[in-house]
């Protein structure tokens, strides 16, 4: 799957049923569902989730909280606009995904 069929499946209702954790919270916050986004990804561990998390919360405005998550992720806090970001969370996600092969 690419990022481009990711973000095509955005028009279905729910998302691919074989997706991750994190990529599904991506999924629901590209249809702006933030609340199910950070429903699902709160769960969650690992860096994956810890950087997802982060943008959900840069989201949100609560850059403080997202700075805690980028630490927690391992990543520099991001200062490319919102819908950038997400296109590089979901192409780095997809590159180790089964759907992407």
């Amino acid at each position: 799957m690419s990022v481009t069929d990711f973000k095509s499946s955005l028009s279905g209702i729910s998302p691919h049923p074989g997706v991750t954790p994190s990529l599904a919270a991506l999924w629901w916050a590209g249809k702006g569902d933030w609340d199910k986004a950070h429903e699902i990804v709160q769960g969650e561990s690992g860096a994956d989730a810890a950087w997802v998390h982060a943008y959900l919360h840069r989201v949100e405005g609560d850059l403080g909280n997202a700075g805690y998550w980028y630490r927690q992720a391992r990543k520099p806090v991001a200062t490319d606009p919102l819908e950038t970001e997400w296109e590089e969370i979901v192409s780095a996600l997809l590159m180790d995904h089964p759907l992407s092969r």
